[in-house]
């Protein structure tokens, strides 16, 4: 007994210290919460102050812009409208069933949300413009194409092109607005915008309707409906392909700056979709937006096409009379979405989590009005319900452009729009419409709306809702981010002969919810040796992960030669002259050292300057030339250690980031490579070291960074951190120094 009374004990204080730690860790993430900025809303672009006129902000963005995307959600519409009036019909041609029909339309926003992700792509490396011509133009085709299928097969690949086609809008329209109009007018011109949709539902049911009607209202006369709709979208595309677009980011840039600064003053490169998804994650409006959209996303889909089977199927009514329920029910929003845009304006430019709150309580209104609707037998009263749930509807998207275009940085605008779409249609969208018409079949289409609605609109209203908590700290994080870099651009300007070569400020990273670095800011300047030095998890190698690209952090810039690079790819930090030689994992093992060394030499491009570059590796280490045809896996660790410090002597870097030189060396091969680091110090190298041993890393350092719990504990000369005994002894207590 006293042994199982020692383990209780022994458990008991281990779940007690294990406790402490977390508390101690939450109160830490707590703290540096708290330390988020939030700036004074003078400060905030579009907070406080007087509003703009609706007729300056047109004055200074034109109208052409505006105009153009407008018509594009009408005719978007017409072609959606047509498939949800025209669904029995083609239902009857087809003979398929009603979960088939609904999983047919749905297919369409499957596609268009897996390929708006790589238009937000495309976006960020051409023109927006061109490339949303060309989509269009795609989607018309395909949308003609739906006139001519014959079997379920042809219109699923009918349907998926029009999701090509359509996806296009969904990450640069927002995008186009939120640089081409001014942040006084931009809810209204996204109200604008949004209006483009009831108008398509009013109008486009009437005239699929009387298309059908004209051609004889027999079987098969619903096809004219689809062949005619080519015609308003090679318009646009065209119209698209010779229209000019905006600066990107310019209304943000003049807000904070003052002036617009030109692109190539800024130096950032294409965002990395990857980097862009994870720095989203972290946008605290955003995730909670999105995810309330996704949730709702379970009716936004599957209740027009669910309602439309029920007025046939219940009420008995024919193409051109559901056309004109389907015109009824949006009708009240072609004046609540503008009432929306003008009130949520004024409630932003006062208070913008009040823009966010009232959003999501537009959409319990929604979820309220459709789900009291289907309780009444009354055809005229479930129409009319369902009017003023569309109405709210309607209100509550007139707030998601700007609040997106507010919270998310501008380089990431189109990557933030293609995701709304993403949780819209995949999350919530296609398995809404195959939940909704499953339970359609089994127990009716009244059913399966009130099955879906209430629990969609109820959990996304209130999840927007909370998410908008976060609005005020997220506007001035991205605004801080502005401010900074014009303070750097400032002080650039002028001293441009000292311009370090390496900035990383204030940035915070994590590995999935466990947060590592917190505003860790230093620099580096031109041809200097850094070392970072700490404790084990202090993040000495989570910082070098995130200065080489390998890790995305969740805010902060850096930047190079006075570049920002803080989300572009690696290998654009390679071609800048970046490397990294990570610690232990720095050569390719399954490959020969003279492999190791070609594959390298491949960003050298002129042959000659490559070969002497490769005999300038084995100058500085002759024993691997005996090695040459031995595999990297098999050599010593300092071997290796040689062929990695042999990829900076042959590439000539201008930033040389090395973790863990010295880990497990021998002390003789350990000064080997040290010479080859003073030695590439001498040439004008500027070098970050991550090293073990403090007495390594100073021997070789001009300046040293100790890190400890994510943080910088000290930045100066070498010298002074061997003065600092109280940092130098939590390295040896840790095992580390030696």
């Amino acid at each position: 007994m006293p042994s199982t009374e020692q383990g209780e004990t022994s458990n008991q204080g281990l779940s007690s210290l294990t406790s402490a730690i977390f508390d101690e860790e939450q109160q830490r993430l707590d703290a540096a919460s708290e330390e988020a900025v939030t700036l004074p809303d003078d400060l905030l672009p579009g907070v406080g102050g007087k509003g703009m006129r609706l007729s300056e902000g047109l004055r200074q963005g034109g109208v052409s812009m505006i105009v153009l995307l407008l018509l594009l959600i009408v005719v978007e519409e017409f072609q959606q409208v047509a498939l949800l009036v025209l669904g029995p019909d083609i239902q009857e041609t087809l003979k398929i069933s009603d979960t088939i029909l609904l999983g047919l339309i749905s297919f369409g926003g499957v596609v268009l949300v897996l390929t708006s992700l790589p238009f937000a792509w495309l976006a960020d490396r051409y023109s927006r413009t061109t490339v949303l011509a060309a989509a269009t133009a795609v989607w018309g085709i395909f949308g003609m194409a739906i006139g001519f299928i014959v079997n379920p097969f042809q219109m699923g690949i009918a349907t998926a092109g029009t999701g090509i086609g359509k996806a296009a809008n969904i990450p640069i329209a927002p995008s186009l607005i939120a640089d081409q109009y001014p942040i006084g007018v931009r809810t209204r011109m996204f109200a604008t915008q949004t209006l483009g949709r009831p108008i398509g539902q009013v109008v486009g049911p009437i005239v699929a309707g009387g298309i059908v009607a004209i051609a004889g209202n027999k079987a098969g006369d619903w096809r004219w409906v689809f062949w005619l709709f080519g015609i308003p979208a090679s318009i646009l595309a065209v119209a698209f392909l010779i229209k000019r677009e905006p600066r990107r980011g310019r209304n943000e840039r003049e807000a904070v700056f003052g002036a617009e600064v030109a692109d190539d003053a800024i130096g950032d490169g294409p965002v990395r979709l990857s980097a862009a998804m994870a720095r989203l994650k972290k946008v605290r409006t955003f995730y909670f937006l999105v995810v309330g959209i996704g949730v709702l996303g379970f009716a936004l889909v599957a209740v027009p096409a669910t309602f439309n089977l029920m007025m046939k199927d219940v009420y008995g009514y024919d193409a051109l009379q559901r056309g004109w329920i389907l015109s009824i029910t949006w009708s009240v929003s072609v004046i609540a979405i503008p009432l929306g845009g003008r009130y949520g304006e004024r409630l932003f430019r006062k208070n913008p989590p009040s823009a966010l709150k009232l959003m999501g309580a537009s959409i319990l209104l929604y979820g309220l009005f459709l789900t009291i609707g289907l309780r009444f037998e009354s055809a005229a009263i479930l129409i009319a319900f369902f009017a003023i749930g569309n109405a709210f509807q309607g209100m509550a998207f007139t707030q998601m452009g700007p609040t997106i275009s507010a919270v998310v940085p501008y380089q990431m605008r189109a990557q933030a729009f293609s995701m709304v779409g993403v949780y819209i249609f995949l999350m919530g969208g296609f398995f809404g419409g195959l939940l909704t018409g499953a339970f359609s079949d089994a127990f009716g289409q009244r059913t399966a709306l009130t099955v879906v609605v209430p629990p969609a609109a109820l959990i996304g209203g209130l999840m927007i809702i909370y998410g908008s908590r976060y609005m005020k700290r997220d506007i001035s994080l991205t605004v801080s981010e502005l401010m900074e870099m014009q303070e750097e651009q400032k002080r650039m300007a002028a001293d441009p002969e000292n311009v370090p070569v390496l900035q990383v400020r204030n940035v915070d990273a994590s590995y999935g919810t466990l947060q590592v670095l917190f505003d860790v800011s230093f620099e580096v300047k031109k041809g200097e040796c850094l070392a970072l030095l700490g404790t084990n998890g202090a993040g000495k190698s989570t910082i070098l992960r995130s200065i080489s690209g390998l890790l995305n952090p969740d805010r902060g810039v850096i930047r190079m030669n006075g570049r920002t690079i803080t989300l572009v790819d690696p290998q654009y930090r390679v071609a800048l002259g970046m490397m990294q030689i990570p610690g232990g994992e720095a050569v390719f093992p399954s490959m020969s050292v003279a492999e190791n060394l070609e594959l390298w030499s491949e960003l050298i491009e002129d042959k000659k300057k490559r070969a002497e570059r490769i005999d300038a590796t084995f100058e500085s280490f002759p024993e691997l030339r005996h090695l040459i045809d031995s595999k990297a896996g098999s050599l010593s660790g300092g071997q290796q250690q040689m062929l990695a410090l042999g990829k900076a002597i042959m590439l000539e870097p201008d930033l040389l980031l090395i973790d863990e030189l010295s880990l497990g060396l021998a002390p003789i091969v350990v000064q080997r490579l040290l010479g080859i680091v003073e030695k590439l110090k001498e040439q004008g190298t500027t070098m970050v070291l991550v090293e073990q041993s403090v007495n390594v890393a100073l021997s070789v350092a001009d300046r040293a960074v100790f890190m400890e719990r994510g943080q910088v504990k000290f930045e100066g000369p070498a010298q002074e951190l061997l003065e600092r005994d109280d940092l130098l002894r939590a390295v040896f207590l840790s095992g580390e120094g030696a």
